[in-house]
C-alpha cells in the first residue's frame, strides 16, 4: 500500500486549514481502522472541518435496494428515511454508478443542476438543507459505502476549497474503510443481535418514530402470517381491531413525543391491547431507542423504537416471573436481573433501565442475599436453571 505525500503548504493556504489541523483529523481516521467504534467521532471531526452541519457514512446495498445511514448525526429522523426512499434515484447515486472511489463531488456542482432537481425539492429543501458533498469510500460484494457531509440552507453551498478539503481526506478514509471494513462489523452486529431477537418468545418489531417497521424478528413474522391480531400495511403494524389500530398509532406518536421530553431520553414504556376478535389477543409494549445503551444495541437497525407484541396466556407478562416470587425479589430487582441475563453489564443495565449505577448494585446485594448467591455469574446460573429455555418460534 502506497503512501500518500504531504500536500505542499500551498494547499493548505487554498483549503483554508492549519497542516496540524488535517493531520489531526487523518490520524483520527486511521484510528478507526483499528477501532471502527470511534467512526462517529471522526465523521464529526471531517464535518466540523468543512463547517457543515451534519453528515456521516452511507450504506448503500445494490442487492436489496436498500440504504442506511451508519454512524450519522445532524439530521431529522423523517430526513432519514426520506433519502432511504429516494436515494436511488438521487443525483448521488446515479453519479456513483460511475464515479471511482474517492471521487469527491457536491450536489452544488453546475452538473447537478441543483434546485431543478425533484430531489432538492422533496428531500433537501423541506427539512432545511441546502447542499450536500460527498464520496464513494468503498464498494464491497453487492454493498457501497460514501462518506458525506451536509449544509443547512442558513450556511452557503460548498466551495472549491471545501471539496478541496475532501479530496485530501477521501484516499485516507478509503484506505481505513478498506482495512477494517465497516460494513461487515456492522453486518456482524446486526446477525448476533437478530439471533438473539429470534429466540424471543415474544414477537419484537423494530419502527421509525412513525411506526414504519424495519425489523421483525422471527415470532413476529409469525404474528403477521397469522394475521389473527397483527397485520402489515404500508409497513407499518396494523392490529386487525380498528380500535387497537387507532390506539397503537396514538401510542407510537406518544411513545416519540414523551422521548423528546423526558430527561436524559428515560421515557416510560407504553402499552396497548390488541385484541384478535375471537376472545384472545396480544400486548403491545411500546420502548424508545433512541438514546443510551438501546439506541448502541439497536443501531444498525436505524430504528426508533421496539414494539414487544407477546400473548398473554401462551407466555407470562414478564420473563422470569415465577423465579421472582419463589425467592421474593421486587420489580426493580427483577428488571435489574433479566437486563444482566441478556449480557449487559452493569453501567449498561442501568442506563437501560433509567436508574443509577448504584441502585443496580443495591439491587443485586438484595438478591445475594433472597437467593443465597455471592456473585453475579451464580446468581444468573441459579435464574437459568430455574427457567425453561425460551421458545424458539
Amino acid at each position: 500500500m502506497s503512501v500518500l505525500a504531504s500536500p505542499a503548504p500551498a494547499q493548505f493556504e487554498t483549503i483554508g486549514i492549519s497542516a496540524r489541523e488535517l493531520s489531526e483529523v487523518i490520524g483520527a481516521v486511521y484510528d478507526c481502522a483499528l477501532d471502527p467504534l470511534l467512526w462517529p467521532a471522526a465523521c464529526r471531526r471531517i464535518s466540523d472541518l468543512c463547517e457543515s452541519t451534519g453528515g456521516g457514512i452511507c450504506v448503500h446495498d445494490l442487492r436489496q435496494m436498500q440504504n442506511d445511514q451508519l454512524f450519522v448525526f445532524g439530521y431529522q429522523p423523517e430526513f432519514l428515511e426520506k433519502l432511504g426512499a429516494q436515494y436511488a434515484d438521487s443525483p448521488m447515486a446515479v453519479s456513483d454508478v460511475v464515479a471511482n472511489i474517492g471521487d469527491v463531488n457536491a450536489l452544488s456542482m453546475a452538473q447537478f443542476h441543483l434546485r431543478e432537481g425533484r430531489f432538492f425539492r422533496e428531500v433537501l429543501e423541506p427539512f432545511g438543507l441546502q447542499d450536500m458533498m460527498w464520496f464513494p469510500a468503498l464498494r464491497t460484494g453487492g454493498r457501497m459505502a460514501s462518506l458525506h457531509a451536509s449544509r443547512s440552507d442558513s450556511s452557503p453551498r460548498y466551495q472549491e476549497h471545501d471539496v478541496g478539503l475532501f479530496n485530501l481526506l477521501a484516499p485516507h478514509v478509503c484506505r481505513a474503510l478498506a482495512i477494517s471494513d465497516a460494513l461487515d462489523i456492522r453486518a456482524l452486529r446486526s446477525e448476533m443481535l437478530e439471533k438473539t431477537l429470534d429466540g424471543l418468545a415474544a414477537g419484537v418489531f423494530l419502527t421509525t418514530r412513525d411506526g414504519r417497521v424495519v425489523y421483525m424478528n422471527r415470532a413476529a413474522e409469525k404474528q403477521i402470517k397469522a394475521g389473527t391480531s397483527v397485520r402489515l400495511a404500508n409497513h407499518r403494524l396494523a392490529p386487525t381491531d380498528s380500535a387497537a389500530r387507532a390506539a397503537l398509532s396514538k401510542a407510537i406518536d406518544q411513545s416519540a413525543r414523551d422521548h423528546d421530553a423526558a430527561v436524559d431520553g428515560r421515557a416510560s414504556e407504553h402499552s396497548v391491547a390488541v385484541p384478535d376478535g375471537i376472545g384472545g389477543g396480544c400486548i403491545a409494549t411500546l420502548l424508545p431507542i433512541e438514546s443510551g445503551q438501546r439506541q448502541g444495541i439497536l443501531a444498525p437497525f436505524a430504528a426508533s423504537m421496539a414494539v414487544f407484541m407477546q400473548d398473554p396466556i401462551q407466555a407470562p407478562p414478564m420473563p422470569g416471573e415465577a423465579f421472582a416470587r419463589l425467592h421474593k425479589l421486587t420489580g426493580g430487582e427483577l428488571r435489574v436481573l433479566l437486563s444482566l441475563s441478556q449480557g449487559l453489564g452493569g453501567m449498561e443495565a442501568a442506563d437501560m433501565l433509567g436508574i443509577s449505577e448504584a441502585t443496580v448494585r443495591t439491587h443485586l446485594q438484595h438478591m445475594y442475599s433472597k437467593t443465597g448467591t455471592s456473585r453475579q455469574s451464580d446468581l444468573l446460573r441459579l435464574l437459568s436453571n430455574s427457567a425453561p429455555p425460551l421458545g424458539l418460534h
